[in-house]
């Protein structure tokens, strides 16, 4: 009865008293662009050097890591751009939703790459919209690459449009791919809704590493003259990386000067693994792991991974295996959404594990399915992550592998002959994923010309839709 008579007593003097903040958590996703698992300055493994690079730094990321959670088994949804960005918003797999490539398709070879769209549907919904329904503010900044009108059809209050590779280009010093300017974007979002007491979700999908000739001149000069890892060796690339943790660290610096470091979740990942040429029988780029960008070895699609946030123990590890498609159930629990969440949702809540829980995650099937019927440095092929254990599937030859991750990572000892009842195990609960989601498979071609098949080459353009450079 005081609290009302004071209410009324403001409100007779014309007096509007400001109402409470949300008390819900914020939530920033950061998502990086063509960065290996070992791509930072801070390893993903504890008992792996090779996990870090020997070449790069990104001493804010070091930071950022030492705050929180660094899963040593986090995963892209795909081995290249789209597919993961469509899966991070819908929450399943890109098999799932036909939507498995991000460069155009390649013809001349065995066989026939697998259909695949290239634009999000009015009808899907993305976790960005409950946000939005349950009282969030919602922004996108940098690329999109999906089409569809851009994020603002899909969720978004505001973004930067219907961007994709190219649209960073014109982007250069003293502002690289425009990381500074989806910085001070970022930061008046923020601000704006700081005042207005409203929670907010936040995601940077930032273009680096790509255009690595755009980095900053001081960045270059530094590697220049820096002496070559074994892991890493090229300047650009490690400058423009510099570059992309600079504005990292000033958006972290963001969040503690609005004193929203309490009340807010911030997520690193990395949306496919690094270099090319999936690394069909080679090393690839990521050396710690086997294979790269455009393949399914683990160099493929294992990435950077890390949270901070509320309840979330700082300089904590956890290695179970999780996905970036697991973001759309856990952001609407975190965001107390109350709607009904979508059917055929393949992502499960995190919230346990970084609360310092060890179960796996709950999922409508715990294995992670990686499907990309497609040539790109690679040839077409699927596989199943069932605990430890990884089965491959090359459609062109038949070839299956088998390996224990966890004695493994880098894929050397195919068990296939070794552990025959797993192999066949996990083959049979492959195929049977790729059958519920309806996944595309790759064809025999009536066209192939044994001997006159073409080199594979890299592609990918603005929302998908096509164009001369690498997705």
């Amino acid at each position: 009865m005081r609290t009302l008579a004071i209410i009324v007593t403001l409100l007779s003097c014309g007096i509007v008293p400001a109402l409470a903040a949300d008390p819900r958590p914020n939530i920033i996703l950061l998502l990086s662009d063509d960065q290996d698992w070992n791509g930072l300055s801070v390893r993903m493994h504890p008992d792996i050097p090779e996990s870090r690079s020997d070449f790069f730094e990104t001493p804010n990321l070091e930071k950022f890591a030492a705050q929180g959670m660094r899963f040593s088994n986090g995963y892209a949804p795909a081995p290249v751009c789209s597919p993961t960005r469509i899966s991070l918003q819908t929450g399943m797999t890109p098999a799932r939703l036909g939507w498995t490539k991000a460069a155009p398709a390649e013809t001349g070879h065995k066989l026939t790459e697998g259909d695949n769209r290239k634009a999000i549907r009015d009808e899907e919904v993305t976790f960005a919209e409950l946000l939005r329904r349950s009282g969030y503010a919602t922004a996108h900044f940098g690329k999109w690459h999906l089409g569809g009108s851009g994020p603002e059809k899909h969720g978004y209050d505001v973004s930067d449009g219907d961007t994709g590779n190219r649209d960073a280009d014109a982007h250069k010093d003293p502002n690289p791919v425009d990381i500074f300017g989806m910085t001070d974007r970022a930061k008046t979002f923020m601000e704006k809704n700081v005042k207005a007491g409203k929670p907010f979700y936040l995601q940077m999908s930032y273009h680096a590493l790509h255009v690595p000739e755009n980095a900053n001149r001081s960045s270059l000069a530094k590697f220049e003259a820096k002496t070559p890892g074994k892991l890493h060796h090229d300047p650009a690339r490690a400058a423009i990386a510099y570059d992309l943790d600079t504005g990292v660290g000033k958006l972290l610096a963001t969040i503690a000067a609005l004193g929203l470091e309490k009340n807010t979740y911030v997520i690193y990942m990395g949306d496919n693994g690094g270099g090319g040429g999936g690394g069909k029988g080679g090393k690839g780029t990521s050396q710690g792991l086997r294979g790269g960008k455009g393949g399914l070895w683990e160099g493929g699609i294992r990435v950077p991974f890390i949270v901070r946030g509320p309840g979330v123990a700082p300089g904590s590890w956890c290695h179970q295996p999780v996905v970036g498609y697991d973001f759309f159930p856990t952001f609407c629990r975190w965001a107390g959404v109350k709607e009904k969440l979508p059917a055929l949702l393949d992502g499960g809540d995190l919230s346990p594990l970084l609360a310092g829980g060890i179960q796996p995650v709950v999922r409508r099937d715990s294995a992670l399915l990686f499907h990309f019927p497609h040539y790109q440095g690679d040839s077409p092929v699927s596989s199943l992550r069932d605990g430890d254990l990884k089965f491959v599937f090359y459609y062109e030859n038949g070839t299956r592998m088998l390996f224990d991750l966890a004695k493994d990572p880098s894929e050397r000892n195919n068990l296939v002959d070794s552990r025959k009842e797993d192999a066949a195990r996990l083959e049979a609960k492959l195929r049977a994923r790729l059958q519920e989601a309806g996944a595309k498979l790759p064809v025999a071609s009536t066209s192939y010309k044994p001997g006159e098949e073409p080199p594979t080459r890299k592609g990918g353009g603005k929302g998908g839709k096509g164009g001369k450079k690498g997705a």
